[in-house]
């Protein structure tokens, strides 16, 4: 028996040594993203700079863009999302409002208000809804596109607030370039002062969109769409296959579904629109749930389809399959924890080489987490954070990805024990102001 609890506890400890691994290449995965953009930065802020002096054919001649606002139970932030729609500057008999409203309480009444106070000054502004929310906002966005004939569509979550002249800027991307997929546009935030979260995800989606999203779109590795603040051409669409409802990230479903069809799209740094973040925690650990399980839906989805490409370089599927492989961080970083912890349980005279092990990959971890976030911080926001505020952030930034885990933790957990519930789509509420 001594032997067997010994190789089982040598098992595990292999076990936790792999995770650890693992994990250490995952996160190293963005220090080399550092080293990518500052080898690329230049050329490809040249390169935007080049698209955005592109210039527009007369207004007479520009194509007719719809713009979808989904919405559900969003309440009165409704009514701002889409009266910033309205102001967007594009020819008003070219410029076609949807208000793709699948909401169950007092909203669907606003959305058909604003709709006629809109229409009644002139524009184009049409309410769509739906009595059954089949396929979430990716079933949303299916239907809306079947009920027009224009070939571009700008999507808008309703809490973001465009520039009056996003169309403007961005649209000069598929004059440039005809054959672009989408042009995708800069997050920036409404509340990120807010508190100590809202701070923390600034910092942090300001390293995914400065440095990973960016440095994705200079090297021409995949760049995933981000859900809003982005322009999509029907031809990609419908390459893709189309907007799916199966999964609660229908944009990065979408976006490998073109992707793999050899549709390329365009990331611009330059063009930036504010939306909401979520300032209570229980809030943003739903989202980041929604998040992680949509992301490896689609990971596993696309892996083989990816692998049986016969039209990708090999260094495209590389690129591609890095990327998918990061949705296994957290599932990694649970087995590794329980790993490790049966194993000291099993054989303590193991544990000061585990806390070794443990060690050298936290300061890994923690080297390459604070050099990518500080690197978006002064690529997107010059640095204005001094650095005891910044490191008081990182450490809210290490709390919430212990939160995270624990409460990936608790949802597999009830999910093992629990009867296989259908795909639901967690709703992020937003507060407005």
């Amino acid at each position: 028996m001594t032997i067997v609890i010994a190789s089982l506890a040598l098992l595990l400890a292999a076990a936790f040594g792999i995770c650890c691994l693992l994990l250490a290449a995952f996160i190293g995965s963005l220090l080399y993203m550092v080293v990518l953009h500052h080898r690329l930065k230049h050329e490809g802020l040249e390169h935007e700079e080049g698209l955005l002096l592109t210039p527009l054919p007369p207004d007479g001649a520009l194509p007719h863009v719809v713009v979808q606002v989904p919405s559900f139970n969003e309440g009165p932030v409704l009514r701002r999302g889409v009266e910033a729609a309205a102001r967007l500057d594009w020819p008003r008999d070219r410029l076609h409002i949807q208000i793709l409203d699948d909401s169950t309480d007092e909203t669907a009444e606003l959305a058909r208000t604003v709709a006629a106070e809109l229409r009644s000054k002139g524009y184009d502004v049409v309410a769509l809804q739906r009595t059954e929310r089949i396929g979430f906002k990716g079933g949303a966005l299916h239907e809306a596109m079947q009920k027009t004939p224009h070939d571009y569509f700008a999507i808008f979550d309703v809490d973001y607030v465009p520039p009056v002249d996003f169309l403007r800027r961005c649209m000069r991307v598929f004059v440039a370039e005809p054959d672009t997929a989408f042009v995708q546009a800069r997050f920036d935030f409404l509340n990120p002062h807010e508190n100590a979260l809202t701070e923390m995800q600034m910092v942090t989606l300001d390293a995914h969109l400065g440095i990973e999203q960016a440095t994705r779109y200079w090297a021409g590795h995949p760049l995933p769409f981000n859900g809003t603040c982005g322009i999509w051409q029907r031809a990609a669409i419908e390459a893709g296959g189309g907007w799916k409802g199966d999964t609660v990230t229908e944009d990065l479903d979408l976006t490998y579904r073109g992707w793999v069809k050899g549709w390329r799209a365009v990331f611009l740094t330059s063009v930036a629109v504010p939306g909401e973040l979520p300032a209570d925690t229980g809030t943003w650990l739903r989202q980041q749930q929604r998040w992680q399980d949509g992301f490896r839906h689609v990971s596993m989805r696309m892996f083989p389809v990816i692998l049986r490409s016969r039209s990708m370089s090999l260094a495209a599927k590389g690129a591609a399959l890095l990327h998918l492989c990061m949705s296994l961080n957290q599932p990694v970083l649970l087995v590794g924890v329980v790993s490790g912890l049966l194993a000291g349980f099993l054989a303590p005279t193991l544990v000061p080489l585990l806390l070794a092990v443990f060690g050298v990959t936290l300061a890994w971890v923690l080297v390459c987490a604070t050099t990518f976030l500080r690197a978006g911080h002064n690529f997107l926001r010059d640095g204005e954070m001094p650095p005891l505020r910044f490191a008081a952030v990182l450490l809210r930034f290490v709390g919430a990805q212990v939160a995270t885990v624990g409460r990936s933790l608790f949802v597999h957990l009830k999910k093992a024990i629990a009867p296989a519930k259908p795909i639901v789509f967690d709703r992020t509420p937003k507060r407005g102001g």
